[in-house]
């Protein structure tokens, strides 16, 4: 794994320079980008972000970023999504309007929405924020030594909402049960943040590094 490099798309996230060092931790060579060529000849790419989706896809378009990365993963660059980036993966989010994916995985982003007698002790508040557990019921590359019901940290209130059962790797219960890491081919996400989830946020990427 020692001396692995991969390209961190830049485009302007403000959470960008925490996910470098988390992959620079576990021995990665990290090479920020705002530059589509060098998307386009990434060994393996990582899309991270937080903040709102309209504004983010935007600033990926604004780059010309979006089309490079379609076109990386129809190369068969593996590509990893972090919080925002894995909403960015989906067809569309519902986000304060309606706004175009990068359409790399079926499915759509949608808000956390608890009304009425599921919510009556107000336990379930959005964003959903903190620790809480992933859970899966079969083995997975970037879950390899991360036990089922491990704590991972998450800040967020939109889920992804894939339309096919197969991309769906890990799941998290929270007024629901949604979506927390998705995989189809070359693409993955995860919606929980890596960079704040101690020992197991490590490993994923770690897996991540080593996966062919």
């Amino acid at each position: 794994m020692d001396g692995t490099t991969i390209t961190m798309i830049d485009y302007g996230a403000s959470n960008i320079r925490s996910a470098q060092k988390a992959f620079e931790a576990v021995g990665a060579s990290v090479e920020l980008t705002a530059d589509p060529d060098i998307v386009l000849g990434a060994r393996k790419l990582v899309l991270p972000g937080v903040g709102a989706f309209g504004a983010g896809i935007h600033a990926l378009r604004e780059r010309d970023l979006d089309s490079a990365v379609k076109t990386a993963v129809a190369n068969g660059i593996p590509l990893l999504g972090i919080c925002l980036g894995m909403q960015f993966l989906f067809e569309e989010s519902d986000e304060m309007g309606q706004h175009e994916g990068l359409g790399l995985i079926p499915g759509h982003v949608t808000r956390f929405n608890f009304v009425g007698e599921e919510n009556l002790d107000g336990s379930y508040k959005v964003p959903h924020m903190g620790w809480n557990q992933i859970e899966y019921d079969h083995a997975h590359p970037l879950l390899k030594d991360v036990p089922s019901g491990s704590h991972t940290y998450f800040v967020h209130s939109y889920y992804c909402v894939p339309t096919h059962k197969e991309d769906i790797v890990a799941i998290t219960q929270y007024g629901l049960q949604f979506t927390s890491i998705v995989s189809r081919d070359n693409v993955h996400g995860i919606q929980f943040h890596p960079e704040k989830s101690q020992k197991r946020g490590l490993q994923l990427i770690k897996n991540y590094l080593e996966m062919n």
